[in-house]
């Protein structure tokens, strides 16, 4: 068990013992009671699936289909979330191999990317949709989804064709990728007559537009 943290809470500074998901895993397999058996064969049962991912990762996209329709994202949405994590994954084995290392190296390019789109970056995306800890991706609509996987896919080709090396190169192929997409939506937003950034998450535009389509059919009885 790691040491007490020292927090703020209502009633002043106290010591607070906390534990890490990995930690709290690790104590419910060291717990010796019965009663702490279900947590351990559903432990055993997600440990089990994790390696069916691994042997066929086919499996592992089939059950994220599953979580996301459950959630009540439609199949055209799902299909783009899904191609939209290929083009993602594509773009960062690219930088790994050409020496981007750390995570926070990886959140500023990522943020380039988004600057560059959609002037805006991911965090200020977030502020702006009102989410804290949920993924950004996961309330985007088609659009917002559609111009973020060209930035992402042109800043891979771009790395590729200037052989773009450690942080700084990869940076500027960064920007340059996002200023692809950028430019598209702007154009696009002209020809549309409104923004595509929107501040509403996926499910929540979904559902009004369910409610409003309803609402007309039911006028027109």
């Amino acid at each position: 068990m790691p040491p007490p943290l020292l927090v703020d809470t209502p009633g002043g500074k106290q010591n607070i013992n906390c534990v890490s998901t990995k930690g709290a895993f690790r104590l419910i397999q060291s717990i010796p009671s019965k009663k702490a058996e279900p947590f351990k064969q559903w432990l055993a049962q997600v440990g089990y699936e994790r390696v069916q991912e691994i042997e066929n990762p086919e499996i592992a996209q089939k059950r994220m289909k599953e979580f996301y329709k459950a959630k009540g994202y439609s199949e055209d949405w799902i299909e783009k979330r899904v191609r939209g994590i290929a083009i993602r994954d594509e773009l960062t084995d690219e930088w790994k191999k050409r020496g981007v290392e750390t995570d926070k190296e990886y959140s500023i390019l990522t943020a380039e990317i988004s600057k560059a789109t959609f002037g805006i970056t991911p965090s200020e995306y977030q502020k702006l949709r009102g989410l804290k800890k949920e993924n950004l991706r996961d309330h985007m609509n088609d659009l917002e989804f559609i111009f973020t996987m060209l930035g992402e896919r042109v800043t891979t080709e771009i790395t590729r064709t200037k052989d773009a090396q450690e942080f700084d190169e990869c940076e500027v192929a960064a920007k340059e990728g996002g200023e692809v997409a950028g430019n598209a939506r702007k154009d696009a937003e002209k020809r549309i007559g409104k923004s595509i950034i929107s501040d509403e998450n996926y499910l929540e535009g979904n559902e009004k537009e369910k409610r409003k389509r309803l609402l007309n059919l039911n006028k027109g009885k």
